[in-house]
């Protein structure tokens, strides 16, 4: 199986898929491993808790503080400017943050742990369209 999702993002943030790519394993009703994979430079994919919210928003305050926009003037050193003050930010939170996972599937159904869920993390500050590829080999027989 190979399916893209596109996924509408309003600007940065964790943007919870894990619905989206259990109703697309689902429909194959395979085992396997699930590779999931963002095709952007300045957004990642991650897996964390689900359940609290402030997660998020303490992991989005961290990475803001790990990588302030180049207007700030610690960040005054970058020279890939000309797209805003949020991309060249975005790229490098991109290359710390992993762009594709891997999940466990049996029986149509990932693997996750109980407060887990998948996210795109959005790294730029307009609205995106972010297109995700998902992969799982249909047949797992050696």
């Amino acid at each position: 199986m190979h399916r893209a999702l596109q996924i509408r993002t309003h600007g940065p943030g964790f943007h919870e898929i894990t619905r989206q790519v259990a109703e697309a394993v689902q429909s194959v009703r395979s085992d396997g491993v699930l590779t999931l994979f963002v095709r952007h430079s300045s957004a990642s994919l991650l897996i964390q808790e689900n359940a609290d919210p402030e997660v998020q928003t303490d992991l989005l305050a961290y990475l803001g503080r790990l990588v302030p926009r180049s207007d700030q003037p610690e960040m005054s050193y970058l020279t890939h400017t000309y797209e805003g003050p949020d991309d060249m930010p975005g790229h490098i939170k991109a290359a710390l943050l992993p762009v594709s996972l891997q999940v466990p599937v049996s029986e149509g159904r990932m693997l996750l742990g109980r407060w887990q869920g998948i996210y795109l993390v959005e790294h730029r500050d307009a609205p995106h369209t972010r297109e995700i590829i998902l992969s799982l080999p249909s047949d797992t027989s050696c």
